[in-house]
């Protein structure tokens, strides 16, 4: 399974706009090689590297029940169907980039489940893990960096 963007590049510079501060955009992400029996996919955005700024891994985005037929996530749009949990922002939806003392990596993390998840709009990074923790068929990544 891939997950790209035609924004940046794995391991690029995320552009402004799709900042918390600077239009607070989600990015276009394209998704290809899904497995056959995948039934749903999730999409977590996070920032391991906050770990040193506020002492915990930020979550930035979830996204779950995404269609397995799903090829691309337009700019600043939601698949029809899929749901958005809470991010550390304490917001439903994406919470772009906002690294408070440096340059910081973020993480899109893509995976393929089994089964369609069970779970309410403000569910949070957490509870959408334990949900899919035994349903995991494959998974996909990229990254992005993004300083003050």
């Amino acid at each position: 399974m891939k997950l790209e963007s035609s924004a940046f590049e794995t391991g690029k510079v995320i552009p402004r706009k799709y900042g918390y501060k600077h239009g607070n955009f989600s990015p276009p992400l394209q998704i290809s090689e899904i497995p056959e029996r995948t039934k749903s996919l999730v999409l977590i955005m996070d920032d391991p590297d906050a770990m040193g700024a506020v002492g915990k891994v930020w979550i930035h985005w979830v996204l779950w029940n995404i269609s397995p037929y799903t090829k691309e996530i337009f700019e600043n749009l939601v698949p029809d169907g899929s749901i958005e949990g809470k991010t550390d922002f304490d917001e439903i939806g994406y919470g772009g980039p906002a690294p408070p003392d440096k340059e910081h990596t973020y993480i899109f993390k893509l995976y393929a489940l089994d089964e369609i998840l069970n779970l309410k709009q403000n569910s949070t990074k957490e509870e959408v893990e334990e949900s899919m923790k035994q349903h995991i068929i494959d998974k996909a990544k990229l990254e992005g960096k993004f300083a003050p």
